[in-house]
Parts: C-alpha cells; structure tokens; sequence
C-alpha cells in the first residue's frame, strides 16, 4: 500500500469531517415566522415576536432555528414573507401571521409550497372549509364562533335585548359581526345597527352618533389591538350607558394603556392564559397557562403577558408534540417531513396548551372546545375573570 503522507492524512480526514457534517446541517429543523411586529396590528406582533423568542432550540435531539419575518401588517408583505420562508429559507413549517387578513392571504402560498402552517389569528375561514390549501393550515387562536357564543349568551344573561355593532372594514371585522349578529338572532337579540372603521382611521364619531341613534342595549366593537380602543372611548365620550363588549382581539396590555379608563367596566371573551391565577383548580389549562405566564412576565415585564403571545407559544407547544413524531418516518428540509408534521398536527390529541385542551382531526385544524374561552371584565386596568 502506498504511504500516505500527513498532509495528504489531513485532507483526507476534513473531506471525512465534512462529509458526516451534510446529514447533521440537513437534518436541523428549520420554523418560519411572520408576524405584525409593525403596523396597526403591532400590539398583537410584537408579544408574539417574544413569545417566539422564548421556543426551544432543540427538539427531540434535533437542533430547531427560526427565521423570524415582519410583515408590517400588510397583506402583501405576507405573502412576500411567505414565498421567501418557503423558496429561499426551505422553512419545514411556519407560524403565523397575526391577522385574519393576512392568514387568508397566505392560504394559496402555503397550499402551492405544502408547507403546514400554524396561525395565530382568530376567523374560522383560515381552517374552514377544508379544502387543499386549508389542509396545510391549522390555527392556536379561538374562533370567532366560540368567542361570539360567548358574548351572545352573556348579553342575554343579562337582559340585552338589542344590540349594535361597530368593527373593522375587513375579513376579521365582517367575520366577527357574521358569527356574533348569528348567535345573538337565537338568543333573541336584535341587531338594530352595524358601522365599520378602518384600523388607521383616527376618528369614529360619525359611527358612533348612528349607532347611538338606534338606542342599542349593548354594542360590540369587533376588532383587534390597540386600534380596538377609539370606539369604546368614542361611545363614552359621547355618553352612551349600555353593555359595550370587545373581540377576543384586545386582550394585551397596550389595549389596556391605550383605552385607558374608558374601558373600565367593559366586557370580553378572551383565552383562559389572561386570568390564569383566578381560574379554578378544576380548569384543564390552569397549569400550563400559569407556567406560561409566569415565565413570560419574569423575561418581559409585569402585566406584559398578551393572549396573541399565548397563541405563539401554543403553535410552539404543538410543533414539540408533532416534530418527534415526524422525525419517525422523514428527515428535515424534505417534502416527507413537511407532510409528516401535518399528519403529526392533525393527530394532536388531549395536548394541554395555555388556551385549552387541544383535540385535532382531519376536518378540524384547531381542536379546541368552549372550555378555551372565559368571560373577563376590564376593572380598573386589570382583566377580572366572570365565572360562568
């Protein structure tokens, strides 16, 4: 056998090194996000984006990296993110986005590139109905029908009789009045009056003076983050006495400090994460919704938790439940994997997230039942749990 010399030993051995070094680089899992970090839906990004920043970095002995994406809440720019998470980073799976509208946006994208997504916003359009994109979507974020039962059953608990409705002129905000002018016709509520707003629009007096003119017994404001608050202040600024009810969108701190107290004494439905502490011991979620919240509040700060950083922490919580299980029968970056996680999300069962107990089928992408929702007050800045 001819002698190798030592540097010829040492080439030999790097290509060696490098050779075993491809399968490890292709095998680390690769999670997109895009998320409203900016824009009018900032306050619901923002808590997300920290929310991310808190997921594991290994998963079941395989080293896991995000590529974190702003899309300013635009729509476009979603689906600009999107095309480049799954053209260009060969993401295995992605989280978000933030707003109804921008999932939507992100549905033909993710079905063409078959990569499972999990949003984190609200509207039962994003899952329903199943269709070929769809299957590649699923969702952490209670939908509007769950959260308009909700506000439906309480308003007539307490004897609303009527009831007028301002929100966003968008897919959430005509998704939201859909479920909630339905679920209020059975409790035998009428719906005297509906307005719309735009979430960069900076005055809604002239809805406001119609929708008081109809005399409502209550009004729900259906909309989402901080742009949420001009219509509850209009209405009592403008002295209107009824019930005024918010979307589960506004459950954040910067809602909070923006309404300010024009939204003392107003109600929502919202995740049970946001009265973790006050749950009773009975609730299926209250460990992990007070695990999560006390660790998010020691990194960030009291009073910062925000449902919509729930919802990203339970996308993560699902993907830990559903990687192993892909790692099974498919490595990372492949198009095996990707249909593997969904077939892994779509097997979830009786996984206990910070919103609920998650239960998924094939026809079902969220899973959760109306234990995920709690009635709250706003009193004096804080959120105060209603037992039912």
């Amino acid at each position: 056998m001819q002698h190798i010399n030592g540097s010829k030993k040492h080439l030999i051995a790097a290509l060696i090194g490098m050779a075993c070094a491809i399968p490890a680089a292709q095998a680390q899992i690769k999670i997109g996000v895009t998320i409203s970090s900016t824009g009018p839906a900032a306050s619901l990004g923002i808590p997300e984006k920290n929310a991310i920043a808190m997921l594991p970095t290994e998963i079941a002995g395989q080293k896991v990296s995000y590529v974190v994406l702003d899309d300013a809440s635009d729509t476009t720019q979603t689906v600009t993110n999107t095309r480049k998470l799954i053209s260009e980073e060969k993401v295995d799976a992605i989280i978000g986005s933030t707003t109804t509208p921008n999932s939507l946006a992100m549905l033909n994208v993710i079905g063409e590139g078959k990569t499972p997504t999990i949003s984190l916003a609200s509207s039962n359009r994003i899952i329903e109905p199943m269709d070929a994109n769809r299957s590649w979507m699923f969702k952490t974020p209670q939908t509007d029908t769950m959260m308009a039962i909700a506000i439906a059953e309480d308003m007539s608990k307490k004897g609303v009789k009527t009831m007028g409705f301002i929100g966003f002129s968008d897919a959430l905000g005509e998704a939201f009045l859909v479920e909630v002018s339905k679920y209020a016709e059975l409790k035998k509520i009428k719906v005297v009056a509906t307005e719309r707003y735009s979430r960069n629009d900076n005055s809604v007096v002239g809805q406001v003076l119609k929708l008081m003119a109809a005399n409502p017994d209550a009004i729900v404001v259906g909309a989402s983050g901080t742009p949420a608050a001009l219509p509850p202040k209009t209405l009592v600024e403008r002295g209107y006495k009824g019930r005024i009810y918010h979307n589960h969108g506004v459950a954040n701190s910067d809602f909070l400090r923006v309404c300010g107290k024009d939204c003392d004494a107003t109600y929502l439905p919202t995740g049970p994460v946001m009265v973790a502490a006050q749950l009773p011991d009975s609730s299926p979620v209250k460990k992990a919704a007070v695990d999560f919240s006390r660790q998010f509040e020691k990194r960030y700060g009291k009073d910062s938790l925000a449902a919509f950083a729930s919802y990203a922490w339970d996308a993560g919580l699902l993907l830990q439940q559903a990687i192993p299980v892909a790692l099974k029968t498919a490595k990372p970056g492949t198009a095996a994997f990707r249909a593997a996680l969904r077939d892994a999300l779509e097997a979830t069962h009786g996984v206990s997230t910070t919103n609920g107990v998650v239960n998924m089928t094939k026809n079902d992408h969220l899973g959760l039942d109306q234990r995920a929702r709690v009635m709250v007050q706003i009193k004096g800045g804080k959120w105060l749990y209603q037992p039912e």
